[in-house]
C-alpha cells in the first residue's frame, strides 16, 4: 500500500511561515494567541465559547492523529517566534475536495496575511493527488472573510444553512466558495504539418 502524500510541514510565505503545530510544546503560544484573540473571534467562531487551557491542550493532542490520517492539516501562522494566526485544511463532504479556514490575531489583520496564508495553502494542497477542488465557507455577514476567497479567484457556488450554532454576529447562512484544480499546462501541439 502506498504511503499517503501530505502537505509540507513548513511553508515559507516571505515575512511569515505556515508551520505545523508542534504538539504540547506549542501550548503556551497557542493558548496566548487564542486568549488574545477571543473577543475578535467571538462574533464568528462558535468554538471560542469553549476556549480553555484544557481545550487548547486537547486540540494540540488530537492534531497529530488528524494530520496522520489526512483529515485535518492545521498550521500556525508565525512571524519569527510570534504566532499571529491559524490556517487549516480539512476534508470536504466529497472525497476529492478539501475545505479551508483561517483566522488571525486582531493585531495581524489588515495586512494581507490571511490572503497570503490561504494562497500558500491553496498552492500546497493542489500538489496533493486526489484534490480536485478547494472550498472556503464563511458566514454571510462576515464580509472580511469573504474578501479572501474573492481575491484568490474562488467562485461563490452556493449558500447553505450552517451546521454549527449561529454565532453572535452570524446569520447562520454559510457562503461556499470553490476553486477547482487548475488544468495541467498543455504542451505544444504537433499538427503534423
Amino acid at each position: 500500500m502506498a504511503a499517503m502524500v501530505r502537505p509540507r510541514q513548513l511553508i515559507e510565505c516571505g515575512d511569515f511561515v505556515l508551520r505545523r503545530w508542534r504538539g504540547q510544546s506549542d501550548f503556551a503560544p497557542a493558548f496566548r494567541l487564542i486568549e488574545e484573540s477571543v473577543e475578535h473571534l467571538r462574533p464568528w467562531e462558535p468554538w471560542v465559547e469553549g476556549h480553555s487551557e484544557e481545550n487548547t491542550r486537547s486540540f494540540l493532542a488530537k492534531d497529530e492523529a488528524k494530520w496522520a490520517s489526512g483529515d485535518v492539516y492545521n498550521y500556525a501562522i508565525a512571524q519569527g517566534d510570534t504566532l499571529v494566526g491559524m490556517c487549516q485544511s480539512y476534508r470536504a463532504p466529497e472525497p476529492q475536495g478539501r475545505r479551508m479556514g483561517y483566522w488571525l490575531h486582531p493585531a495581524a489583520t489588515g495586512r494581507g496575511i490571511a490572503t497570503r496564508a490561504a494562497a500558500a495553502l491553496v498552492t500546497e494542497l493542489f500538489t496533493l493527488p486526489g484534490v480536485a477542488y478547494l472550498e472556503i465557507v464563511h458566514d454571510l455577514a462576515n464580509t472580511s472573510s469573504a474578501g479572501v476567497p474573492r481575491r484568490l479567484g474562488f467562485t461563490e457556488v452556493r449558500r447553505e444553512q450552517a451546521p454549527c450554532p449561529t454565532t453572535p454576529a452570524g446569520t447562520g447562512i454559510g457562503v461556499v466558495w470553490r476553486l477547482d484544480r487548475p488544468a495541467p499546462p498543455r504542451g505544444p501541439v504537433d499538427h503534423g504539418w
